[in-house]
């Protein structure tokens, strides 16, 4: 913007942006999403708000139960070297999903609205549209909640309907591979275990179970775990499975630990961490 000789004329310069590839690039979301509905403050520097920013897909990360992980870079045209690569997670409807077993994980969760309870228990459209929906709230939420509490979890850059953006964790420029991928030695796995220890013991601290954690849902970036894949993250209390649900988790991570030479015990992890949401 350039100041004309009257101190009360103003000329704007105006850039212009080429068509998009519009069968696998968008233009950004971020300005079309509520502000609560973006992630927490303080934002990493590497989160791309620019308005004229173009989401390019790259390719499918993951496909799994519920939904499939595809890989997102969100750049600005005219700032070529302010590039963000994220990962988007987009939920499928209850009737394309592969996962059977949600009402272990729903129980003591609450739909504010009665319509939306009512269109659920009937498996109309719309209430399949609210299931399908809930879980990507439910994970949202559980992302934004344990990132401010210092958890190891990607950062939640935004949610949009059924489609979750978030940091994409890589290693050496690929995506990092999953703590089942890794083949650690004595040492490395001691210190892992240590980090799986105090995920857990944070999570029970805020009453909370992750309900799926296992080898194949941590990331280990460099020699640091990052936790993911968590819709299913429940209350401890006031889901009546969930001192079951925490056990499993012990057991399934302490199991995997145990193949690669440490001497740990699942009961021993497990009444530490149940000791610590009380």
């Amino acid at each position: 913007m350039h100041q004309a000789s009257n101190p009360e004329a103003f000329t704007f310069e105006y850039r212009t942006y080429d068509d998009i590839d519009e069968s696998r690039q968008r233009w950004s979301t971020w300005q079309s999403v509520e502000p609560l509905c973006r992630g927490p403050e303080p934002r990493p520097a590497w989160v791309q708000t620019s308005a004229g920013a173009i989401d390019t897909e790259l390719g499918i990360l993951k496909t799994g139960k519920e939904a499939d992980v595809f890989l997102i870079e969100r750049a600005d045209p005219h700032a070529p070297h302010d590039v963000a690569v994220m990962a988007a997670k987009r939920y499928r409807s209850p009737e394309h999903s592969h996962f059977h077993r949600s009402a272990d994980y729903t129980e003591g969760r609450k739909v504010r609205d009665s319509r939306e309870m009512r269109a659920m228990a009937r498996k109309t459209d719309f209430g399949r549209a609210v299931a399908a929906g809930q879980w990507a709230v439910a994970e949202w939420n559980a992302l934004v909640r344990l990132w401010k509490a210092g958890l190891a979890v990607p950062y939640p850059v935004q949610i949009d309907g059924t489609e979750i953006l978030m940091e994409w964790i890589s290693h050496d420029g690929e995506t990092a591979p999953r703590l089942a991928q890794t083949r650690p030695d004595p040492a490395t796995a001691a210190r892992w275990f240590e980090q799986v220890r105090d995920a857990l013991l944070m999570l029970a601290g805020h009453g909370l179970v992750h309900g799926d954690l296992s080898a194949y849902n941590i990331l280990v970036a460099d020699d640091r775990l990052v936790f993911i894949d968590l819709p299913q993250v429940v209350d401890l209390v006031a889901n009546p499975r969930g001192a079951d649900l925490l056990l499993r988790d012990c057991t399934n991570v302490v199991a995997w630990f145990r193949r690669r030479g440490l001497e740990v015990d699942e009961q021993e992890v497990y009444a530490e961490v149940l000791a610590a949401a009380w």
